[in-house]
């Protein structure tokens, strides 16, 4: 072959330095379709160009980037909200007015709040109204049936248990029905419904066996006529008092000994002076059961014919 020809082959197959081949110029070809070559011409006002406030269009192949950073605005401005979100309005608990009122509605049972503690308050409303205006004949004969005396006891203990707990002796507008509904509804909102009404009913139950049976042995020994093993003997009192020996455990230290002691010289004071001292043994009896409780509720999980009976 002549030189000439050689040299034409030779044009023809390398390409001069720095002409694109068909892999570059296709890969160049596909940048500019794309906006992104360095030498594509950038129209002023085209959709995509900075500037212009337009959304830039999404690149083929590859996930949509986020858009980018809005400037921080000078310091001592407020920022302004995103386009379409109204502004979040935010509230200061140290400075708001309501963090700082009492709420004195918390002292007293609810629905939601303490369900056992309000269902039960209704319940003893019921039965007081009936024992205020029912017949007096029937009143008598119901709490007789319902009273913890040794005769009932020894017949029928656990419906005699729960019936005696029915009843207010001394009326809406006594001393340990004021108490029941304050006491149960801290002691619940505290502990829940489940552990305050095994702390009333404990206390309550055991509190009462702990003084009849004493008392049937001394019918049974001579030391006490036989009429007393049918003393009317109903009411909360028993329950209340081992709430309020609970409820004085999951108290702050200056709260709880001062109120302790309080209930506790009541309690000695009565039994000293009272001429039922039956009843009052009990209720210090229900006040040391509640203040045994102590360990057991600090610990976390996931509110008269014949001879009456002080109790309330």
């Amino acid at each position: 072959m002549s030189r000439v020809g050689t040299a034409d082959a030779s044009e023809k197959s390398a390409p001069f330095e720095g002409a694109p081949t068909e892999e570059t110029a296709s890969f160049a070809g596909t940048r500019a379709g794309t906006g992104t070559s360095a030498d594509a011409h950038v129209t002023p006002g085209a959709p995509g160009t900075p500037g212009t406030g337009e959304e830039e269009a999404p690149l083929s192949g590859i996930p949509r980037q986020p858009p980018p950073a809005a400037p921080a605005p000078p310091s001592g401005t407020t920022p302004a909200p995103a386009p379409g979100r109204s502004p979040v309005r935010t509230r200061s608990l140290l400075g708001s007015p309501l963090r700082s009122l009492p709420r004195p509605w918390r002292l007293l049972p609810t629905p939601t709040g303490t369900p056992f503690t309000f269902g039960y308050t209704l319940l003893l409303v019921a039965t007081s109204l009936f024992a205020e205006y029912a017949d007096p004949g029937l009143v008598y004969a119901l709490l007789q049936a319902s009273s913890t005396d040794v005769e009932h006891l020894a017949q029928a203990p656990l419906l005699v248990l729960v019936a005696s707990a029915l009843w207010l002796a001394g009326g809406m507008t006594s001393a340990y029905a004021l108490a029941f509904l304050f006491v149960l509804t801290a002691l619940e909102r505290r502990v829940g419904a489940l552990r305050t009404a095994a702390v009333f009913f404990g206390g309550h139950a055991i509190a009462t066996l702990a003084t009849e049976l004493p008392v049937g042995a001394a019918v049974a020994l001579g030391h006490l006529p036989a009429d007393s093993l049918q003393r009317l003997d109903y009411g909360v009192s028993f329950g209340v008092m081992a709430c309020m020996g609970a409820l004085t455990g999951l108290l702050p230290p200056w709260a709880r000994w001062p109120l302790l002691a309080a209930v506790t010289w009541f309690a000695v004071d009565s039994l000293l002076v009272s001429g039922d001292p039956v009843s009052d043994s009990g209720h210090l009896l229900a006040l040391v059961l509640g203040v045994l409780a102590w360990p057991l509720l600090r610990r976390r999980g996931p509110r008269e014919p014949a001879i009456v009976s002080a109790r309330c």
